[in-house]
C-alpha cells in the first residue's frame, strides 16, 4: 500500500479501502483498451485499491478491461467490486458466472445489486426466486465476499432497502455538493448507514460530469467534501490519465474540512442544487441503464 492515500474501515467487513476509488463505467471510453488497462495499474501502483464496476457497462467491456489489469499479482493488490442487474435468482446467478470470466477472477469481493430505483426493484429483488437468493447462495459458496446495493434515484427507494430484514455490507449511492440540496441522500440515508455501521460507497462526486456546469466549487473542492462526508470510499470516474491524477490528488491532500469551508461549499451550490436540473441522474432516466435494457432484469 501507498500510504499516502488514505485508507477507511469498510463499514464492518473488516476490510480497508483506499478513500477513493476506481470507477468503473469511465474505463469502457477509452478508444485504446490498453489505456484502461494501464490506467488502472498505475492506480492500484499509486495506492488506490477500490475497483468499482457492474456487469453491464459498456456490454461487459469495463469489467473484461479490468480483469487485464487485475493480472500479474493486482488482484492480489485490490478489492474489487462488481454489480448485478438480474432481479430473479436465475438471472443474477448467470450474470455473477459472466462477471467472474471477464474480470478473469476466482471471487469477487463486493456483489452489488445495482440500480435500485424503484420500490418494484426492491419487492422483486426479495420474492421468492429473487435476486438475494442468488446473493447469499454465492457468498455461501464463496464466489463473494461481501453483498451490497447501489442507485442513484430516490432516497425512499434505498430506505425501503434498509427496512427489509437482510444485513447488509455495503450501499453505494450518490454523495455530492449539490446532493446536499435536492432529494438528499446524505440528510436521509447517510445517517442509517452511519448507525448501523453499514459500508458507505459514495458515488457521483462531480454529479456525472455536470457539476462543471454550475460554476460554483473546484473538482477538488467537490471531492473533498465527498470524502469529509462519513464515506468509506468515495468512487470517481476515470477516463483518463488525467482523471487518475486528479482522484489521487484529492485523496493525497485530503484533510479533514473546517465547519466554515463546508458552510461556504454549501452556499455556493445551494440555488444550482435546486430541482435536481444538474444531478439528472435523479431527474431523468440518462442514467438508467436498467430501464434502457428491460431484458437485463429478467
Amino acid at each position: 500500500m501507498n500510504h499516502d492515500i488514505p485508507y477507511r474501515e469498510l463499514g464492518r467487513t473488516g476490510e480497508k479501502v483506499s478513500i477513493v476509488g476506481v470507477g468503473g463505467f469511465h474505463l469502457g471510453l477509452p478508444d485504446n483498451p490498453a489505456d484502461a488497462v494501464a490506467m488502472v495499474r498505475e492506480a492500484i501502483d499509486a495506492g488506490i485499491t477500490f475497483m468499482d464496476n457492474s456487469w453491464d457497462y459498456h456490454s461487459g467491456e469495463s469489467e473484461r478491461r479490468m480483469g487485464e489489469a487485475l493480472k500479474d499479482g493486482y488482484r492480489e493488490r485490490a478489492f474489487v467490486m462488481t454489480k448485478v442487474d438480474g432481479r430473479t435468482k436465475e438471472a443474477a446467478s448467470a450474470q455473477l458466472d459472466q462477471s467472474l470470466q471477464r474480470l478473469q477472477v476466482d471471487y469477487i469481493d463486493l456483489w452489488q445489486l445495482h440500480e435500485v430505483i424503484r420500490f418494484e426493484d426492491v419487492n422483486r429483488a426479495f420474492a421468492p426466486g429473487g435476486a438475494i437468493e442468488a446473493m447469499v447462495e454465492a457468498r455461501d459458496e464463496g464466489k463473494v465476499r461481501f453483498i451490497g446495493f447501489t442507485g442513484h434515484k430516490d432516497p425512499d427507494v434505498h430506505r425501503r432497502m434498509l427496512a427489509q430484514d437482510f444485513e447488509w455490507d455495503t450501499v453505494q449511492m450518490p454523495l455530492n455538493v449539490l446532493d446536499a440540496h435536492y432529494r438528499s441522500f446524505e440528510h436521509e440515508v447517510l445517517p442509517v448507514l452511519v448507525e448501523r455501521n453499514i459500508g458507505v460507497i459514495g458515488m457521483k462526486p462531480l454529479c456525472a460530469g455536470r457539476l462543471f456546469e454550475t460554476n460554483t466549487v473546484t473538482a477538488i473542492e467537490a471531492l473533498h467534501y465527498a470524502m469529509n462526508l462519513p464515506t468509506d470510499v468515495v468512487v470517481t470516474g476515470m477516463a483518463s490519465r488525467a482523471d487518475l491524477a486528479q482522484a489521487i490528488d484529492a485523496a493525497t491532500s485530503f484533510r479533514p474540512l473546517r465547519k466554515d469551508e463546508v458552510a461556504s461549499i454549501l452556499a455556493r451550490t445551494a440555488e444550482k442544487a435546486q430541482g435536481g436540473t444538474f444531478e439528472r441522474y435523479k431527474t431523468t432516466q440518462h442514467h438508467d441503464s436498467t430501464a434502457m435494457h428491460p431484458g437485463w432484469l429478467e
